[in-house]
């Protein structure tokens, strides 16, 4: 259908920290860049504000989840995720995004993909952008979706349903390895940094080696030019250096500052990647946690190391909780997250016109 002046049919979620609108893929033109400049109009971009779309003017508010049948006998569903750059005619699936993955198995029931369960159900998400399948229980009384319960995250208002998601098989999701370089720490524009995919590829550097105590509001950080520089400069070198190639336009790796916390496992400042995260996503904060539990990387003398396997990752507004669990011979096994999330309308977006 290349009318799209009667709407697309559309869910509107928070999921996580994030809001993104979920389609499905049926209902999307099958050609990539099509589909990328019908998204770039639903979602109002490029416009710092959004003003003629559905998008809130931020990169949390401006992702796109969109679900089809799997045929992996390991999956119900696919899921694409796409970033739609706010002030750029941008949209990219370098990368994945966990806090929109837990809006994936609600969709997918109400949207008819799934068939739901008395009291809980169980949905195996194929992760397209990376290749892994994570696995997520999603709260269903009486054969439906229900949002309502008593779990909370840091970074959302309120009591929601919980939705305990678990990893497999992250590591090096997009760089091919778990430390692509090969090595702990690196020493990149004179600064010392663990380069580290578990999920995402993230940068980590101590903040205190730039400068800054990593205490620092979003705002403050944001505003702070010489810093941005530092890590675009940091972060275009270590492109190449994680197999990710020319990341000038590209999404990824993020860039984290990291300094001791008092209430948590560990601080953490991330950029996503030039803007300052209100919070952390949650394959940033699977990676952070991992670096944590590793002896030899920026971030393990920083860590507050917890007596059992949660690892509290703390960011400007809260934290997040991340399950480790280790091997006998010392390497990951598998990690997991508590998200939540919650349908704020479904019906049809209408595009602007071109």
């Amino acid at each position: 259908m290349s009318d799209r002046s009667e709407g697309v049919p559309c869910t509107w979620m928070r999921a996580g920290t994030s809001k993104g609108a979920f389609f499905l893929a049926s209902d999307l033109p099958a050609d990539p860049e099509d589909r990328n400049a019908l998204l770039l109009r639903i979602l109002g971009s490029p416009d710092p504000r959004q003003i003629d779309g559905i998008g809130g003017g931020d990169p949390l508010t401006s992702k796109i989840a969109i679900l089809s049948p799997s045929d992996r006998v390991d999956a119900d569903v696919d899921y694409l995720f796409l970033q739609v750059f706010v002030e750029q005619p941008i949209v990219t699936d370098a990368q994945n995004c966990g806090n929109i993955l837990a809006g994936v198995g609600p969709v997918a029931i109400e949207r008819g993909l799934i068939q739901a369960s008395d009291n809980q159900t169980t949905v195996r998400i194929h992760m397209l952008n990376t290749g892994e399948v994570a696995t997520a229980n999603i709260s269903t009384p009486d054969g439906r979706v229900s949002y309502s319960g008593e779990a909370r995250i840091d970074g959302v208002p309120g009591h929601h349903a919980p939705i305990p998601l678990m990893f497999e098989n992250l590591a090096g999701s997009m760089c091919g390895a778990l430390l692509p370089t090969g090595n702990l720490t690196d020493m990149v524009e004179g600064v010392e940094v663990t380069c580290i995919d578990n999920g995402m590829p993230v940068v980590l550097i101590s903040a205190s080696n730039l400068g800054i105590c990593g205490s620092e509001t979003r705002e403050a950080l944001d505003g702070n030019a010489d810093l941005k520089h530092r890590l675009e400069a940091i972060r275009l070198a270590v492109g190449p250096m994680m197999n990710l190639g020319d990341v000038a336009k590209k999404s990824v790796p993020k860039m984290t500052l990291l300094s001791v916390s008092d209430q948590a496992t560990i601080s953490t400042r991330s950029f996503i990647p030039h803007r300052c995260h209100a919070t952390i996503g949650v394959f940033a904060a699977v990676s952070v946690a991992t670096a944590c539990a590793m002896p030899g990387t920026v971030a393990y003398p920083l860590a507050n190391q917890p007596v059992g396997t949660t690892y509290s990752v703390a960011h400007p507004t809260g934290a997040a909780d991340v399950l480790i669990e280790m091997k006998g011979d010392g390497t990951l096994h598998r990690a997991g997250t508590l998200r939540t999330a919650r349908k704020l309308f479904e019906g049809k977006v209408f595009p602007r016109d071109m």
